[in-house]
């Protein structure tokens, strides 16, 4: 997919003026509220007409102020999964599913409904009420009805930011699942940078109604990291957990993770922040954290006054934070050998 933008639309009290081009499956969005990403959906999909400028999609023009193109949001082909599903209250989940099927070209129909149905695991839902179904369900009815009307594009606007967090990451394995199984490219919206990293892998980064930078979904972590409360997140997908002792170890990079979290699935996905690994520069005689690892540093980088110190860790790549000071106290250069001491209760699980 290729999307190439220049945009410019005026408010009484906001302005969104955008140029950029991008290539991929996966696009991301990133900015805080009121930043402008909505908007962009809206002209996008044609929702609403910009002042000015042009929007491409694959070679196609889908407008254009200079020569007076300006395509239905219909003839777009753009499907839209948004913060809440919307669905018609007066029809049957398989209605719902249905209706922008029908409302689809015959040569357009590349989607199988029997298909969407096992990636969504909704077939148990079909004859129901959406009035009967948890929040969880009506958001995959609503991906199941977009993804069903056979979009060429889909825009997902904060799709996730209505749900806890258990709900989440549960959703973002039926939105991936979706997008892969049909061959369909999607743009991410969010305010989340951990959304951003489960769900694109290149991002636009938005501030006020302009392209603040377009990097990959790790460069805006790691620029990100020196000025966020959390630190740079790393993701660690854990399996084959044992217990010991109340505890839980996991295997990972050649060795285990001990997670204060008793496991109770085969694989679970985990978050760990940059700033709950202290490194060390000799092996400790005790110490209190359950877990230490030898690691090799593989790379350092700075992000606003702080040090990124990237670790190999045997097969598991690590990413740790420490101020100036430390980093020259550690002797910390690529190839230097460190140890990382984590406690077992900085693991936070995400599904």
């Amino acid at each position: 997919m290729e999307l190439r933008v220049t945009l410019n639309k005026n408010f009484e009290t906001f302005s969104l003026d955008m140029a950029f081009t991008v290539q991929g499956e996966r696009i991301g969005v990133f900015g805080p509220s009121g930043c402008g990403k909505s908007t962009l959906v809206s002209l996008l999909a044609g929702l609403q007409q910009p002042d000015s400028g042009s929007i491409s999609l694959d070679g196609e023009v889908l407008y254009d102020s200079h020569h007076g193109i300006n395509a239905p949001p219909e003839q777009r082909r753009i499907g839209i999964v948004f913060q809440r599903p919307y669905l018609f209250p007066h029809m049957s989940v398989k209605a719902n599913l249905l209706y922008g099927f029908k409302r689809c070209a015959a040569a357009n129909r590349t989607v199988d409904f029997d298909s969407l149905v096992e990636v969504l695991q909704i077939g148990h839902l079909l004859s129901r009420s959406v009035h009967n179904l948890s929040g969880g369900e009506k958001q995959r009815v609503g991906i199941g009805r977009t993804v069903l009307s056979n979009p060429r594009l889909l825009l997902m606007d904060e799709p996730l930011s209505a749900l806890d967090d258990n709900l989440k990451f549960q959703i973002i394995d039926y939105l991936k699942a979706a997008s892969e199984t049909f061959r369909i490219p999607y743009i991410f919206i969010s305010h989340s940078l951990l959304e951003m990293r489960i769900m694109t892998d290149q991002v636009l980064a938005v501030s006020a109604g302009r392209i603040a930078a377009q990097a990959t979904a790790e460069e805006l972590a790691r620029s990100q990291m020196g000025r966020s409360p959390i630190g740079y997140i790393n993701l660690l997908r854990l399996d084959k957990p044992r217990r010991i002792n109340g505890v839980s170890a996991y295997a990972w990079g050649g060795t285990e993770l001990v997670i204060s979290t008793v496991g109770d699935r085969p694989e679970a996905l985990f978050e760990l922040s940059s700033k709950d690994i202290i490194l060390l520069k000799q092996h400790p005689d005790a110490i209190s954290a359950r877990n230490l690892l030898e690691c090799i540093v593989a790379d350092t980088f700075l992000s606003g006054n702080k040090v990124g110190v990237e670790l190999a860790c045997g097969n598991g790549k690590l990413v740790a934070e420490v101020v100036p000071e430390a980093a020259r106290e550690l002797g910390i250069t690529r190839g230097s050998r460190l140890f990382a001491a984590i406690k077992a209760s900085a693991f936070r699980r995400l599904e």
